[in-house]
């Protein structure tokens, strides 16, 4: 059809590349100030090379190995060499990440001038094609200023990233700017102190390959259940083992996955992160290793059984279990995933919660992937809220869309039903969005709403996109399903008919053929009357009229007695 976008092709989202599983540390009083000291320690010398990395600026592949031997070096005499070399590592990672969100600051940041200078060439209330102008005059003079502030942003963006001098803090710029405000963060200096600190502990030891227990710095032996840490040279006398290593006193094993933890320790690199939660006063084992690359099944695979179909929305998610043939299998459900407001660790609980009910769902109807819409609001999210107006009248469309777009776990839900569906077996289709919510309000909301009351428009689009994922067209069939493999197979007029039984036609009267009768003229139908009781004869003669007329044609005189 005209005027419509190209749908993509379905395709199956690789399984994550690695595992991370947690634990949690009852530690002692003695235990957690060892702890705190070497994390205070390495995390100074953490801070000290992160801003050693980040004066150098950009540097090509030969200049970045060449600055982290300089420093892994320098780092070595005051703690070890696979902790100077952790460190060292993980300052990359940090100021490689920092590079990627100020290039994605710079993003948005042309989208959004963008915008704003498309509209600032329309005249106030006037239209230039699909380009809207601004409401008033007074509204397109402030959205003139908004466009000279975004400018001076995103020139310094710009010559941040040509000079490669990007700003990291270590801990997070969200809890640093918290100790300018306080009161509105909930938090006294005390415990704001105590999560500062907690946030700059270093406690991380990378996997070593052919090495006892995956590394030489936090080893845990998975039979006998302990944990022991080599200590940086400084803190050597807080040892109380052998070496120079300090063993917790508190048990440890991983009640999750332990299995696979003890294989990966035994066989492979595995990666140990310790991290303590002021808020709680909790310290937690993080164990984290590559997994092997496994190849995606094909689609036609995953298409011989029914998929369970998810829309997400903002506060729920819309569940359809579809069939091979493209019909709806049981009920549809909702399922509500409500995460305005909420802590990042509830929110997570409650993604949990929704993929665990998803895959509870997709194992009882034996379905064996989960299709998704491959939502991103790439362009929403980078125009941000320049992408409607902000001021009435369109003040509550602009809002109520950036509400929406924020509110839905597009990216969040997307990852986490990738790693659970991948360790229950499961797999994920991602299918184009496309249309999906009018397609499944055209032709499947009325259909649905007949055998199921309460379905909604969410519930039908759900279904399209399931229809979709098993490569069927989003229109349904006038003929009912498909024909199976072996009539599809046979000539199409040797294949039985599968069009439903017409339904009858509602009666009407037969026209008349002539002037109809007035009405009471017509003539009755005759009412019978039931004889009395009549004697028994041997011989029943001719009746009594008939005898009549037969003497008086003889000229006889009919007899009045009759003899038995």
């Amino acid at each position: 059809m005209s005027g419509l976008r190209r749908i993509a092709a379905p395709f199956v989202a690789a399984a994550p590349a690695g595992a991370r599983v947690r634990t949690r540390l009852r530690v002692s009083a003695q235990d957690e100030a060892v702890l705190r000291a070497v994390g205070s320690h390495l995390g100074s010398l953490a801070g000290r090379d992160l801003a050693a990395r980040c004066a150098e600026g950009r540097l090509d592949a030969r200049g970045q190995a060449a600055s982290r031997a300089a420093r892994k070096r320098a780092l070595t005499a005051e703690c070890s060499s696979r902790w100077a070399g952790a460190i060292t590592r993980t300052s990359e990672d940090q100021y490689r990440l920092a590079v990627q969100n100020l290039a994605a600051e710079r993003a948005s940041l042309q989208a959004r001038t963008r915008r704003v200078e498309a509209r600032l060439a329309v005249p106030a209330g006037g239209r230039s094609g699909k380009t809207r102008g601004y409401a008033s005059a007074a509204e397109r003079h402030a959205k003139d200023i908004r466009r000279r502030a975004l400018r001076a942003r995103l020139a310094r963006a710009e010559r941040r990233l040509a000079a490669g001098a990007v700003p990291v803090t270590r801990g997070g710029r969200a809890l640093l700017r918290q100790r300018a405000n306080l009161a509105a963060a909930g938090l006294t200096e005390a415990e704001w102190r105590a999560r500062w600190e907690a946030a700059r502990l270093f406690l991380t030891a990378d996997g070593e390959a052919a090495k006892r227990w995956g590394n030489e710095t936090i080893r845990v032996h998975p039979d006998e259940g302990w944990l022991e840490v080599k200590l940086p040279a400084p803190l050597a006398d807080l040892a109380n083992r052998p070496h120079g290593r300090y063993r917790l006193s508190c048990p440890v094993a991983f009640t999750y996955r332990g299995d696979e933890v003890a294989a990966q320790a035994a066989t492979g690199a595995i990666r140990y992160d310790v991290t303590c939660d002021p808020a709680s006063g909790r310290w937690y084992l993080d164990g984290s290793w590559k997994a092997a690359a496994a190849p995606a099944p094909l689609l036609d695979q995953l298409r011989r059984n029914p998929v369970v179909a998810v829309d997400v929305n903002v506060s729920h998610l819309a569940v359809a279990v579809i069939a091979a043939d493209g019909n709806v299998l049981g009920t549809p459900a909702t399922v509500p995933l409500d995460l305005a407001g909420l802590p990042a660790t509830t929110r997570d609980g409650r993604l949990r919660a929704a993929v665990g009910g998803l895959i509870a769902t997709a194992r009882r109807h034996g379905a064996r992937a989960v299709v998704i819409e491959d939502l991103d609001f790439a362009e929403a999210r980078s125009e941000g809220r320049e992408r409607r107006g902000t001021v009435p009248p369109g003040a509550g469309r602009g809002r109520a869309f950036r509400r929406a777009v924020t509110g839905i776990p597009t990216g969040k839900f997307r990852d986490r039903l990738v790693q659970m569906t991948s360790n229950a077996g499961l797999h994920v289709i991602v299918a184009d969005p496309a249309y999906t919510s009018r397609w499944g309000a055209q032709h499947w909301l009325a259909p649905l709403r007949d055998h199921h009351p309460k379905a909604t428009g969410h519930h039908a689009a759900a279904l399209v996109t399931g229809r979709r994922g098993l490569g069927h067209r989003a229109r349904r069939r006038a003929t009912g399903n498909q024909p199976a493999p072996e009539e599809a197979a046979r000539p199409a007029q040797a294949r039985p008919r599968t069009k439903p039984a017409a339904r009858p036609a509602p009666r009407k009267p037969a026209t008349p053929r002539g002037p109809r009768q007035p009405p009471g003229t017509k003539t009755s139908r005759p009412h019978r009357t039931t004889a009395g009781n009549q004697a028994a004869q041997d011989r029943p003669g001719p009746p009594a009229t008939q005898d009549h007329v037969l003497h008086a044609r003889l000229g006889t005189v009919p007899s009045t007695t009759r003899t038995r």
